[in-house]
């Protein structure tokens, strides 16, 4: 009966599986797969489809100034060169600053406490500073405008003192350099220049040093006339004190 049962039914009969499955000692790492072999991955590379690429538009990868052949001037750039040009012609302070990382409110605070000293805190791009200065006595603080900057302008030199006091306080602002009296000053001259006396002292002290030049000259050409009157003086006294002796003397013997 079972004969014929599996004679009839073959499925029914007993067969070994057709897959075996296999166990891996470890896992599959998905991120750093296993590299294939040589000539796996020569198949591999040799069947990758290529794709034709889409047709790029060269204005996108062109500027301006390729694209129309002229460099495009801002207008507003050349008002705000014309401004920084003012203050510089018309400042006679002028101190350069290297700002490090600060915040908006530090700033601020710092801008309002120059402010009140007459002193005016101003930034501006180095491509509008170098419009600026261009062809002018200016074109010297240009390399000190290569990184974060801001400058303080004042129509007083005599607030380099203040400026140095106020700033002092703010060590995210470096002092690079300055102009004074339409002359570059290093960082060390600038505080030089704040120690010197103002300029009615220096007049005093000046007025003072010629003064004694003036009287150090007289006394030099009276010196042998005031010398030859005191000889004389001297001479003149020994001579009637001499004559006052013998008259003393015969005073006495008439008494005697």
């Amino acid at each position: 009966m079972s004969s014929l049962l599996q004679q009839g039914l073959p499925l029914t009969s007993a067969r070994g599986p057709l897959l075996q499955f296999m166990r891996f000692r470890g896992k599959i790492n998905i991120q750093r797969p296993k590299q294939p072999h040589y000539e796996r991955a020569r198949v591999m590379a040799v069947t990758q489809p290529k794709y034709p690429e889409a047709p790029k538009a060269l204005t996108c990868f062109q500027s301006r100034a390729d694209r129309t052949g002229a460099q495009v001037e801002n207008p507003y750039n050349a008002i705000i060169a014309r401004e920084v040009r003012n203050w510089l012609d018309h400042s006679k302070l002028v101190a350069i600053f290297h700002l490090n990382s600060i915040t908006a409110d530090e700033i601020f605070r710092v801008r309002v406490q120059l402010y009140k000293q007459n002193l005016h805190l101003k930034a501006y791009g180095r491509k509008i500073i170098a419009q600026a200065v261009a062809d002018s006595q200016y074109e010297a603080i240009l390399p000190l405008f290569h990184s974060n900057h801001c400058i303080v302008f004042s129509p007083d030199q005599q607030r380099v003192g203040a400026l140095l006091r106020i700033t002092r306080k703010v060590p995210q602002m470096v002092l690079l350099g300055g102009i004074v009296e339409q002359k570059l000053l290093s960082r060390n001259e600038l505080v030089h220049f704040a120690q010197m006396p103002g300029l009615q002292a220096a007049q005093a002290q000046l007025v003072q040093t010629l003064n004694m030049a003036a009287t150090n000259v007289v006394q030099q050409l009276q010196a042998h006339q005031c010398n030859l009157i005191k000889v004389l003086d001297v001479h003149a006294k020994g001579d009637t004190t001499e004559k006052q002796e013998p008259e003393q003397a015969k005073e006495e013997e008439k008494q005697t």
